[in-house]
């Protein structure tokens, strides 16, 4: 049930969109995932006001660079698993996981696992919308 929630989220930020622009809602995240030999890997799917939905991957070793969570976030972990480091709370998230991150968090965020992973990163509104 869980996991039909969370592609019903899915579906909904990247669909709706697209139809009300009549694109092709057909963006497969798992086989598109932005993996990068040198860097993080990354991508937007929705950049509006009220939403910016992100996709993140890591090859094993790769991270995020430190910074504070610039909008109400939450990642939802589509494939692997991910070491966060909330505020010096450490945990590591699998794939199905629904992480919530509050605004102005301190986080680091890595992939130690052996395996690729990629997550989606909900921020709402969308951070240019947070100082206004």
């Amino acid at each position: 049930m869980k996991r039909l929630f969370i592609a019903v989220i899915l579906i909904a930020c990247i669909c709706i969109p697209a139809v009300a622009e009549e694109k092709a809602c057909s963006e497969n995240l798992l086989e598109n995932a932005p993996y990068n030999d040198e860097k993080m890997g990354k991508r937007k799917l929705v950049d509006e006001d009220h939403l910016l939905l992100m996709q993140i991957a890591l090859k094993p070793g790769q991270a995020l660079p430190e910074h504070k969570a610039n909008a109400n976030v939450h990642f939802i972990v589509l494939e692997g698993e991910v070491t966060i480091d909330l505020a010096g709370k450490v945990f590591v998230a699998k794939t199905g996981d629904l992480v919530p991150v509050e605004y102005k968090t301190l986080m680091n965020i890595s992939n130690k696992s052996e395996e690729n992973t990629t997550f989606v990163v909900l921020k709402t509104p969308s951070p240019g919308q947070m100082e206004k």
